[in-house]
């Protein structure tokens, strides 16, 4: 009975969201504008789960309770800053107590001062606007120090620890002293990081010195995202089960936003390294082409034809297809420019199609059992069809074609062995004895070359490895990123897969089971419900709370490989092969293979519960009609946010690696991502489409033809490589070959990268020997103290009293 009460609030989350009826196309275009992260409230909000709304009131008497005894007939905003700051300096001193209960009201009353101090506030601008005001006022008197002081203790508190080891159902009452430490911290991080044009020269400094607090080693302690990664590795050892999870792995995404930076300053770094490298500009900003495109009409709720197989039989389609044969070629060739609606309805799964699908979610259950498996590497394709029908570009295309100088390699080898009979290397200058059209095509190719960072750096660490004497030592900037991934490295195993275990859990997809993390030791009250409407609310609180989780990781996730990516090409390699090693792929599959338009149309908040109306508002009493107030947006920001980075994440991984591209086939990847379609946004459609784009040379001639109106989407919105023939198979990249051998050079070059620039051994055999022996003698020594009171006896007992064998020793050496 208990078990099945725990589980009711989910089971009864579905009358919260708006489910789309299926094969439903009446999806309008979502104004979606993506970002480094939601609003300024809605992200403080999300902080704090609707169970912990009690302990709002408990930090306001706590605070009111200490304020009176240090300041008589005056109110917080009524005092002077000085006086405000010798209150906090106060607050600060009190906090060094043994007494845990009394440091506890100390550290809420300070929780209060971050929280805006809504006692005293009218509406929630003063709330929100004397929330970052204290904030600012509490870093200058040394708040954030003070807390990450007491963070390490109770992080290290191995009585809180085994207690909740011992319990069987971990409640948020265990995890009371760290939610307050953290909330504190929070606030603190999302307040400063906030940049308005508003704000003083004052608070532009403070944020500079918080950022570089974070940034970089203090006192010899590790950077503070350490700290918490730390925290998310424990937790998931089972060490510490109390642990707050969902606001460490908010708090450590802010943290690592604030110090490397979110997606636009992403862009500055990129334009001022590939000045600093010599390299031209970019020819556009990806994140300006991608706010101007549009949705395209979404396709209708079924499987394509050939999408679970790779190519089905020719003798299971003719009766079916082969009155349509003529109808289908000349509407595929017209189909092409039709922008206003590129998905039409088409052609229905047969019932083997449905089975295969149904076995590849199979697989993927499979593959998520254990998320330490081996690395993923499926095999090659049996055969892989070939196709030469030419469809032409559309116009308007929003994007510049790019061209890789391995491209123009290979177009010139292939010219040369077509019209002279032998090749030139890496040549690609030396035109003698090719056609004129072949010079225009390479001048055209050149045009459009395109040189990226990580091109340069891949070759620069070639040189280091061939030459390392001659060229030196490298050096190093000691920036945010790269102290940062130096910390992470022996670890980052560790942490992958720590976060990606949270991600199952958190996942709507994944099923119960008993082996899994229990991710909801910070939502679950004390006492379970007793009410239908009671557990409403805990399912909706339950649904917010793994939403919210998803929602950080997928985009801390995508920061760091963003960042590492763009400080050094080996650095994102090393993190994105321990991604795919976990199971990374299967499990963002995993992911997408639900409705994903009632996943993102979803509803599970309750706004007057919703920081910081809950703190001006009375809190009402529990009915259906208050639990279904819900705001009137036709979407949830947070889930189609964690619905694009997880996209982009699959991008990152599965870019340019031919191995990784073949998981997505095998997985049978192209169904579920075209269910993804049917959302009407942009952004999400574009990265669906670059996916869908790099396996559509393995999934057969069939699979394209039953599938020109997602080719021709392709066409239109995603970016051209001249020489990419990735709708018709014939590119040499879509032969066989062994897929292992790919991943093992590419963790090869890694493991050298990262000896060559971390792995400082003392005996290196490129190390100085001191070969004279009146200098080597002549050596100082630390010796102990007490070394020449037992220096005869030494002399004794190891020198004299020993024979030498004089025989011996000539005829050892």
């Amino acid at each position: 009975r208990g078990r099945s009460r725990l589980h009711a609030p989910e089971a009864r989350c579905g009358i919260r969201s708006w489910v789309f009826r299926i094969g439903s196309v009446d999806c309008p275009t979502l104004e979606f504008e993506y970002g480094d992260a939601d609003g300024h409230a809605a992200e403080l909000s999300e902080l704090y789960s609707y169970t912990e709304n009690l302990e709002f009131t408990t930090n306001r008497r706590c605070f009111e309770e200490d304020f009176k005894t240090q300041v008589q007939g005056k109110e917080w905003l009524e005092l002077e800053e000085d006086a405000q700051k010798a209150y906090v300096m106060g607050l600060l001193d009190r906090l060094e107590v043994v007494s845990r209960e009394r440091r506890l009201k100390v550290a809420r009353a300070v929780l209060y001062l971050a929280q805006g101090t809504f006692g005293e506030c009218d509406s929630e601008v003063d709330v929100l606007h004397w929330s970052r005001y204290n904030c600012f006022l509490l870093y200058q008197m040394g708040t954030f120090s003070t807390f990450l002081e007491l963070l390490h203790m109770e992080i290290d508190n191995s009585q809180a620890c085994s207690s909740a080891l011992r319990k069987p159902a971990i409640s948020i009452a265990d995890s009371t002293e760290l939610r307050v430490l953290l909330s504190v911290m929070y606030l603190l991080v999302e307040n400063i990081r906030l940049e308005r044009e508003t704000d003083s020269c004052r608070w532009r400094t403070v944020r500079e010195t918080f950022r570089t607090e974070l940034s970089f080693s203090v006192h010899n302690e590790e950077p503070f995202a350490l700290l918490l990664f730390s925290m998310v590795t424990k937790f998931c050892s089972g060490l510490a089960p109390h642990f707050p999870i969902k606001k460490v792995l908010l708090l450590l995404w802010k943290v690592v936003m604030f110090t490397l930076g979110g997606f636009e300053h992403l862009q500055v770094l990129k334009v001022q390294k590939r000045a600093e490298l010599g390299l031209p500009p970019l020819a556009e900003d990806s994140i300006q082409v991608v706010k101007s495109m549009r949705a395209a009409s979404p396709p209708s709720y079924t499987l394509d034809l050939g999408e679970s197989q790779l190519a089905p039989p020719p003798s299971k389609l003719r009766g079916r297809r082969g009155s349509r044969r003529q109808l289908l070629t000349k509407q595929d060739s017209l189909d092409i420019y039709n922008e206003r609606d590129l998905f039409k309805t088409e052609e229905p799964a047969t019932e083997e199609e449905e089975e295969s699908a149904g076995d590849g979610e199979r697989t993927l259950d499979g593959e998520l059992d254990l998320l330490e498996q081996d690395p993923l590497v499926p095999p090659p394709p049996s055969q892989t069809p070939l196709s030469a029908e030419r469809v032409a570009f559309p116009k308007g295309l929003p994007w510049a074609p790019k061209v890789r100088q391995k491209d123009i390699e290979h177009f010139l080898e292939m010219s040369r062995n077509k019209f002279i009979g032998f090749t030139l290397g890496q040549d690609t200058d030396t035109l003698v004895g090719l056609p004129r059209p072949i010079h225009e095509s390479v001048k055209t190719l050149k045009q459009h070359k395109y040189i990226s960072i990580a091109d340069v750096q891949i070759k620069n660490e070639e040189d280091l490895e061939k030459c390392p004497m001659s060229l030196g030592e490298e050096v190093v900037p000691e920036t945010p990123c790269e102290i940062l991934y130096q910390g992470m490295l022996y670890s980052l195993p560790q942490y992958m897969i720590a976060l990606l275990k949270i991600l199952l859990a958190a996942a709507p997809t994944s099923k119960a089971k008993t082996d899994s993390i229990n991710i909801l030791a910070d939502v679950l009250p004390e006492e379970m419900p007793i009410t239908v409407l009671q557990s409403m609310k805990l399912g909706i609180d339950v649904n917010r709370h793994k939403e919210i989780i998803v929602k950080s990781i997928s985009a801390l996730l995508l920061l760091l490989l963003k960042h590492f990516k763009l400080n050094h090409i080996y650095q994102f390699e090393y993190v994105s092969q321990h991604l795919v090693f976990a199971n990374c792929i299967p499990l963002i599959l995993k992911f997408f293979n639900q409705n994903i338009l009632s996943y993102i149309t979803a509803k599970n908040s309750i706004s007057v519960l919703d920081y910081p109306c809950c703190t001006i508002q009375d809190l009402p009493e529990l009915t259906t009609e208050s639990l279904e107030a819900g705001d009137n947006n036709q979407f949830c920001w947070r889930n189609l946010f964690s619905c694009i980075n997880l996209l982009r994440l699959l991008n990152k991984l599965t870019k340019w690696k031919h191995s990784r591209t073949m998981m997505l086939v095998v997985f049978k990847s192209a169904p579920i991502l075209k269910r993804a379609l049917k959302v009407k946004q942009a952004m999400l459609q574009l990265y669906v489409l670059k996916l869908l784009k790099i396996q559509t040379k393995y999934l057969g001639r069939q699979w394209r033809k039953s599938n020109m109106k997602t080719m021709s989407a392709i066409y239109q919105k995603v970016r051209h490589r001249m020489n990419d023939d990735w709708a018709y198979g014939n590119d040499i990249d879509a032969r066989p070959w062994d897929f292992q051998a790919e991943e093992c050079t590419l963790r090869a070059n890694i493991e050298a990268f990262n000896s060559r620039r971390y792995d400082k051994p003392q005996d290196s055999e490129f190390s100085p020997v001191d070969n004279c022996l009146q200098s080597v003698l002549g050596q100082r020594l630390d010796l102990p103290e007490d070394f020449h009171y037992s220096y005869e006896l030494w002399l004794e007992r190891e020198v004299f009293s020993q024979p030498i064998c004089w025989e011996e020793l000539l005829q050892n050496h």
